[in-house]
């Protein structure tokens, strides 16, 4: 952990402290700190804005109803990742059920295109090379949402969300080797969805 990190996690957890002996204001810092990467998060695993946006602010009234009961067992950041994460498995839950009466979680999602944070565009680059890059940028989005949403989780939270392997297990509340082989199949699954989408193109 770097000098910074380490200070901005002493900040975080001073935060908490106060929050927990009922300060709002603190934890409305803590909402300004982490609204942005759990919206992120929701969003690329329920793919719409709307839904994400609900969920996101679910899992901040939840964080705060919670909050006596948080023990600092693990971080402020992973608590209040399980708790989005357990949310969107509530919403894919209920999306299934109104699409088909109930499939299991593990069947893939057939979902329309959605989003995904875009980089900034490099401003050199040629109008063509644009066009190609935000089109293969289209299937990956595309892909990801086809990958069965338990494999998705570990997928978004390691590759483009950055976490390490101890932080996803702390999250998701499974093993280390769980997570190690998940995100190894989602890979494997990522690669099988991109080469059908290439192959029918």
């Amino acid at each position: 952990m770097t000098r910074r990190s380490e200070k901005d996690a002493i900040a975080t957890e001073a935060l908490v402290e106060r929050a927990k002996r009922g300060d709002t204001r603190a934890f409305e810092a803590l909402v300004d700190i982490y609204k942005d990467k759990i919206y992120t998060y929701v969003l690329r695993m329920l793919r719409d804005p709307a839904e994400a946006e609900d969920v996101a602010q679910d899992a901040f009234l939840r964080a705060y109803q919670s909050l006596p009961k948080f023990r600092g067992a693990s971080s402020f950041q992973t608590w209040l990742y399980r708790i989005a994460s357990n949310l969107v498995i509530d919403s894919v839950r209920r999306q299934k059920r109104r699409q088909d009466g109930g499939m299991s979680l593990d069947a893939p999602m057939d979902t329309d295109e959605g989003q995904m944070a875009r980089e900034l565009a490099d401003e050199r680059r040629g109008p063509e090379e644009l066009a190609e890059s935000a089109a293969l940028q289209e299937q990956v989005t595309e892909a990801i949402a086809k990958i069965s949403p338990r494999l998705r989780t570990v997928l978004v939270l390691y590759d483009i969300e950055g976490m390490s392997y101890q932080e996803i297990a702390d999250i998701l509340g499974c093993p280390l080797g769980t997570v190690k082989s998940r995100l190894f199949n989602a890979r494997a699954q990522l690669r099988e969805v991109l080469e059908q989408q290439m192959s029918t193109s």
